[in-house]
């Protein structure tokens, strides 16, 4: 940017103020005040109605105007020879642009209130979003402090991030706490709930194969043991089990194998083969204990 001296032998200068589609109230404030201090201001305002202001002056503040505004602008007020007449043409054209910058930055807040942390998103994923909020806000002249992102930081987390919350409140002073810290410690807490969700994850997982295998087997391949099944079935029959609600019911045996026929449908303790055969070999075994008797 271009330095303007204040007047000739002071050391004193000003830079010119580049207008943006965005900084006019900003803008406006500072030429006024550069223009004040070189005695050219009210070449623009007062006037009176009619007023001619001095032609040096007016040539002074129409080249500053020029230098402080875009290069597309300049083109299209070339044909200006007041400066009053540019500063009008100027405030008339971002009183719009002003009004639209308004309903912008309401929206804005809006959105800033509004913002929650949703369960299972990140934290990295969130603080993007509330500080690009606030990017904007602060393009459009709104200035949030370090301490009210904090504080909207805080009160966008969701209900599994309460205890961190709440002792970063007690144990901290919000309005001196910088964003940078409030992160790094939701990030800590963070990775301690996903460590602390995994090792349940495992234990979990162990539980179920230990289950598995207490109830495996090793005869007929599946299902229960016969002894398991034998001491659930206790009172209602062999075919019945008990439920964790304490409720009875039957249990399909169709996919059962006996391990000593070899067919399906029942417990090797409940084999009709192997009953039958038990009675022959006792059977067998009474006539040969009674010979000798009888000779």
């Amino acid at each position: 940017m271009a330095l303007v001296p204040v007047k000739e032998g002071s050391s004193m200068t000003y830079q010119y103020p580049v207008l943006t589609p965005t900084n006019y109230p900003v803008w406006a404030v500072k030429v006024k005040t550069i223009m004040d201090a070189h005695g050219i201001w009210e070449t623009v305002e007062p006037r009176a109605l009619g007023e001619e202001p001095d032609p040096k002056k007016a040539k002074q503040a129409l080249a500053f105007l020029f230098q402080a505004i875009p290069e597309d602008m300049v083109l299209q007020m070339a044909g200006y020879t007041d400066p009053k007449q540019v500063w009008d043409g100027l405030k008339t054209r971002y009183l719009g642009v002003d009004r639209v910058r308004t309903a912008r930055l309401a929206t804005l807040k809006r959105e800033l209130e509004g913002l929650r942390m949703k369960e299972g998103e990140s934290v990295d994923s969130f603080v993007t979003k509330l500080t690009g909020l606030a990017s904007k806000a602060r393009s459009l002249g709104h200035e949030l402090e370090e301490g009210d992102l904090v504080k909207r930081l805080l009160d966008s987390m969701p209900k599994s991030f309460l205890q961190i919350v709440a002792s970063i409140e007690q144990c901290f002073e919000l309005d001196s706490m910088l964003l940078d810290e409030a992160v790094g410690r939701l990030k800590a807490y963070e990775e301690r709930l996903k460590g602390i969700e995994k090792s349940e994850d495992t234990q979990g997982s162990l539980l179920l194969v230990s289950e598995d295998k207490s109830h495996g087997c090793k005869h007929c391949g599946g299902g229960s043991s016969n002894r398991d099944d034998l001491g659930r079935g206790r009172g209602r029959g062999r075919g019945f089990v008990k439920g964790r609600d304490g409720s009875e019911r039957y249990r399909d045996k169709s996919h059962v194998k006996c391990y000593k026929c070899g067919e399906m449908g029942h417990y090797n303790n409940e084999c009709p083969k192997w009953e039958k055969k038990k009675e022959e070999l006792n059977l067998n075994q009474v006539e040969v204990d009674d010979e000798p008797t009888l000779l």
